[in-house]
């Protein structure tokens, strides 16, 4: 059985731009497109007429299209919180975000994974905050998960690939 940890790595850079099974999309409630990592997917991938089809998705759930002309064979979206100061419940949120995401990649037997830093953009939640979430929920959806056997933390900037690494490095 392989080390969950070391199927995990953290780096900087496009996530439109991976080699991977599945990207994750940051997306918003209606999955129609929006800014930052959403907007970035819909331009680079045209998958606008697939996500009119979903009904939009509720924060904390994920549902999967096709990748189109990504790289990507899906995108998994996901709904993250907004962050309210944490008393919203918002871990919770952003752990089923990961969690249910897992989940649709193991169900579509997918073996890599790419996630953006879900929430932490427009949306506020703190990096500092989110990267011990992203990371110790995937950990737990690979301890009964032998098919992935790789997840990336694609992050947009040097400081979120900090938080991240900050993380990952404890658990090595």
């Amino acid at each position: 059985m392989k080390s969950a940890f070391f199927r995990l790595k953290a780096e900087q850079g496009d996530i439109t731009k991976y080699d991977v099974d599945a990207i994750v999309n940051a997306a918003n409630q209606t999955l129609l497109g929006g800014g930052g990592v959403d907007g970035a997917i819909h331009r680079a991938a045209g998958l606008l007429n697939e996500c009119k089809t979903l009904g939009g998705c509720a924060t904390g759930k994920a549902k999967a299209t096709g990748g189109y002309q990504l790289k990507a064979r899906y995108v998994i979206h996901t709904v993250g919180p907004v962050w309210a100061g944490g008393t919203k419940g918002e871990p919770e949120l952003l752990a089923s975000c990961y969690r249910e995401c897992m989940r649709i990649a193991k169900e579509l037997g997918l073996r890599s994974v790419a996630f953006p830093s879900i929430s932490t953009g427009a949306y506020g939640y703190p990096v500092v905050l989110a990267a011990p979430v992203a990371v110790k929920t995937v950990l737990e959806s690979l301890a009964d998960n032998e098919v992935i056997d790789r997840v990336l933390f694609v992050c947009f900037d040097s400081r979120t690939l900090s938080a991240y690494q900050k993380v990952l490095d404890e658990y090595g």
